[in-house]
């Protein structure tokens, strides 16, 4: 028989309200248990999904990991035309991967095994983009062929990328996606926002559910294995709301399906996979002890305050001795709060597109 008067009895702090860290002073929240590896200042860590995505590749650079870049752009270029042309934002120049659809279809077509119908979109004032990266380049490409090139390009870098990779960190951003009718393409923009003609007839608004989003996810890891088999994988959600909603309701309630779909479909995704972790940013950046002190002014962005609190607790938990642990700001006060709110962190984001004008 068991000498506990009841099942709580005797379980950690961190199981408990009252007693689990940032209860009482929110700068202290870490919900990190335990990790199932460390990570070395020279594994190769690749980077992709929506733009809190980029946040977290910045930081691990500047925390001495290797964030690995298999696209950086020309050398000869300049570092400011290489930014602006978005090389070096993610491993590979493939932009925002919001949904888990958009990144097991960007697995498939580097390697073959996807060609979509729709391979180029016309952009107003001249020239085209890419449906599956419309932001990636200023004022678009010249022609198809020119398009055509820099996506073969990419693709190799992508494969790359995934084949020498030994971490692959990833941020579960939407569940809304625009959908191609006879392929099942699905795009990170509707078309028509950022390049392309809007056709009814052509393309169709689709919400992922969580089976749909945990199928997607499972056939990416397992077609990374079979290419990487010591590949590991770290699964975050994206605290960012949503943007806009493609449904007649509020954008408020879209999100929280969004999240709550993500959210339970990396705890199904990280169960299955004893390679694959589950890293809270979510809950650090939205917990009801940090009083949405994470949040800019618009209550959507999120702060370099949030960030590095984020990902001060993953270096304390996946880093090494050869990684440089953050230094700890203090948490916001009412005088600063205002100011604090205001130092965010640029970020494409292909959503920041979307208007209702």
């Amino acid at each position: 028989m068991s000498s506990r008067t009841h099942p709580y009895f005797g379980r950690p702090d961190y199981q408990f309200w009252k007693s689990a860290s940032g209860s009482r002073l929110s700068s202290e929240l870490d919900p990190v248990v335990s990790t199932s590896f460390r990570i070395n200042s020279d594994a190769k860590i690749v980077t992709a999904g929506s733009c809190f995505a980029q946040h977290v590749a910045r930081h691990l650079s500047q925390a001495g990991f290797t964030h690995h870049v298999t696209e950086p752009g020309h050398p000869i270029i300049s570092k400011e035309a290489r930014d602006a042309f978005n090389y070096g934002v993610f491993s590979a120049r493939y932009g925002n991967i919001y949904t888990a659809r958009q990144l097991h279809q960007l697995l498939k077509r580097a390697y073959g095994l996807f060609t979509p119908v729709e391979q180029a979109w016309t952009r107003t004032g001249g020239g085209v983009v890419d449906p599956f990266r419309p932001q990636i380049q200023p004022e678009g490409f010249l022609h198809e062929e020119e398009l055509s090139a820099d996506r073969m390009q990419h693709f190799a870098c992508v494969r790359r990328a995934i084949e020498e990779m030994n971490v692959f960190v990833f941020t579960l951003g939407l569940t809304e996606c625009w959908m191609d009718r006879r392929d099942g393409a699905v795009f990170p923009l509707a078309p028509g926002i950022a390049g392309g003609i809007y056709d009814e007839g052509k393309y169709t608004f689709h919400n992922m559910d969580v089976a749909e989003t945990v199928e997607d996810m499972n056939a990416s890891f397992g077609l990374i294995r079979a290419r990487n088999p010591d590949a590991r994988f770290i699964v975050t959600v994206s605290p960012v709301p949503l943007n806009a909603t493609a449904l007649p309701r509020h954008v408020v309630v879209s999100t929280t399906y969004s999240k709550s779909v993500l959210r339970v479909a990396a705890e199904q995704i990280c169960s299955t996979w004893p390679q694959a972790d589950y890293f809270p940013s979510y809950e650090i950046i939205t917990a009801p002890t940090v009083r949405g002190a994470y949040f800019a002014d618009d209550s959507r962005t999120v702060t370099e305050a949030g960030v590095e609190h984020v990902m001060r607790n993953f270096l304390k938990h996946y880093g090494s001795a050869a990684t440089a642990p953050m230094k700890k700001p203090e948490f916001p006060q009412e005088d600063a709060h205002k100011t604090e709110m205001e130092k965010i962190v640029r970020a494409l984001c292909d959503e920041e597109a979307i208007s209702n004008r």
